[in-house]
């Protein structure tokens, strides 16, 4: 199974990358593909879509393309529930201790990583990033 993660621009800034990664990988997830963008606002757009009707929507759109990201499909058995452990709940204030967003969370937005919620998104998402496979 594949996921996609991105380390969100707040984690690229701060230097997160690598203690991410190695936190999935720590997981027993492999990275099979990975890359350093900046989404344009379209396609911040794209992959948010989902969300197109709350009313944070607009501040998503516009803090996911305001710098770099880092995003990987990560592989593994199980792989979508391993690294939504791993990062623990959207909101920092909520998420377990150890996790990432629990150790490097700012808020519910700026939560340094994003993951794909179920198998369908993950496909979606890998598409929308690095296009179809």
């Amino acid at each position: 199974m594949r996921t996609l993660v991105l380390v969100k621009p707040d984690g690229v800034e701060r230097n997160l990358v690598g203690a991410c990664l190695a936190a999935f990988e720590g997981a027993g997830l492999s990275i099979a593909d990975l890359e350093l963008l900046t989404l344009s606002p379209e396609r911040a757009r794209e992959l948010y879509r989902i969300h197109r009707d709350e009313p944070f929507f607009d501040s998503l759109v516009a803090y996911m393309s305001s710098g770099p990201v880092v995003a990987a499909v990560l592989e593994g058995p199980d792989a979508v529930r391993r690294a939504r452990e791993v990062m623990g709940a959207t909101d920092p204030a909520e998420a377990a201790p150890g996790t990432l967003r629990a150790l490097y969370g700012e808020s519910i937005q700026r939560n340094t990583v994003h993951g794909s919620d179920c198998e369908n998104a993950a496909k979606y998402e890998v598409a929308v990033i690095f296009g179809p496979r």
